[in-house]
């Protein structure tokens, strides 16, 4: 086997949440390209048509699931839905999620408790449903965030606990299954990207903030992102488990 063989994913069943658009569509893009079915689980499908109708396109087949993964039923039917319509699950790209920005004593329980929800419990249940029927050799890429290393130009605190939570999550189930199940499990955690996240924050405030901090001094490309996503889902990894992957122009070893 060639060396760039091990980055592909073909026969390969990937499932990816907030699949809908931004950097989940990407990803669920991009693990088609590198050969993989794709499951697309968003809380609404109707975002999803034009994502599967590229997945199509590019010859691999797409599956649409209406998912909302803080509810472990959801979680649990998506997986179901993989399994039926694909007959496995070997990728799992757990990118739902959700920000806020409110100072920590305006913040009220139910915004708090609404991001962890998404990002950091949404990740268990997502996980801890593939992980009952992913064969030796899957992989798990928990999307994690370069705001669970270092500090924040905003108010951040609950999406920032959830994304460093994630982390600790990743090292845990890598303990717990890569040994004895042959499930991989690492993180990656994407800077500033040019996104929907992002889209709203004002030049004027963010740019300033990642040229202090980035030594590359720029938002970072939808592809070099999706680039971290396959090497992390197939076997050009296969050595690698309970990590986390910063990619983040430099960031957080500024």
């Amino acid at each position: 086997m060639g060396v760039l063989d091990l980055f592909r994913l073909d026969g390969k069943v990937a499932v990816v949440t907030g699949a809908s658009s931004g950097l989940g569509a990407g990803f669920a893009r991009a693990l088609a390209e590198a050969g993989a079915d794709v499951v697309l689980a968003a809380r609404r499908t109707d975002r999803l048509a034009e994502v599967a109708s590229d997945i199509r396109g590019a010859g691999r087949r797409a599956l649409a699931v209406a998912a909302d993964v803080s509810d472990p039923d959801s979680c649990a039917s998506l997986v179901s839905r993989a399994v039926a319509e694909f007959g496995a699950v070997d990728v799992l790209v757990n990118n739902a999620g959700v920000g806020t920005a409110i100072p920590a004593t305006r913040e009220s329980p139910e915004d708090f408790r609404r991001v962890i929800d998404v990002n950091l419990n949404g990740a268990y249940w997502a996980a801890q449903a593939c992980g009952r029927v992913m064969r030796p050799g899957s992989s798990i890429v928990n999307i994690s965030s370069v705001l669970a290393l270092i500090k924040s130009y905003a108010p951040q605190a609950a999406y920032a606990a959830s994304k460093a939570g994630v982390i600790g999550l990743t090292r845990d189930l890598a303990q717990q299954w890569s040994g004895r199940k042959g499930i991989r499990v690492n993180a990656i955690a994407p800077g500033y990207f040019a996104s929907e996240m992002t889209a709203d924050i004002p030049e004027e405030t963010l740019m300033p903030f990642i040229r202090q901090h980035s030594p590359l001094g720029r938002l970072g490309r939808q592809h070099e992102l999706d680039a971290a996503v396959v090497f992390l889902a197939g076997d050009a990894s296969s050595y690698i488990t309970g990590t986390t992957l910063a990619v983040d122009g430099g960031m957080s070893g500024h």
